[in-house]
This record gives C-alpha cells, structure tokens and sequence, in this order.
C-alpha cells in the first residue's frame, strides 16, 4: 500500500484517533472509508447532472421521443 503526507486540521486529528469508536481497525482504513465515499458521492453527482441533461434535451426533442415511443413497442412492461 502506498503512503502519503499531508497535512490535517486539529480537529480532523482529533475526530482521526477515535477511529475505533466509529468501527476502524485504524485511522488509515477511516480515511481510505472516507475517500472512497466521497469519491462515490461525486461520480453519483455527474452520473445525476448527465442524466438530467439527457432529460432535459429528451424532453425538448420529438423526434427523439418517436423514435424512443418505436423502439420500446412491443417491450413488456
């Protein structure tokens, strides 16, 4: 595994060393948790303004909208 340095506010030092209270083995696994968490939560971000942009361009598009309408006919529900 590989190793970094930063640096970190006292009170995120703090909340850090009671990692077993929150269920970490370590603090190192509580920071690798919050990465990742945060990382997911931004890829759900874009994945939600994507498909909000493709809503809205569909909502606006009749053509597209006919041809969604042939394509799913037939398709059970």
């Amino acid at each position: 595994m590989l190793q970094a340095k930063f640096s970190i506010e006292e009170a995120q030092v703090h909340f850090l060393n009671n990692f077993k209270n929150y269920g970490f083995k370590d603090k190192s696994l509580m920071l690798r948790t919050a990465i990742d968490n945060f990382k997911k939560k931004l890829e759900l971000e874009t994945l939600k303004k994507s498909a909000d942009l493709y809503s809205e361009i569909y909502s606006k598009d009749e053509d597209l909208k006919e041809l969604t309408k042939t394509a799913i006919s037939g398709w059970p529900e």
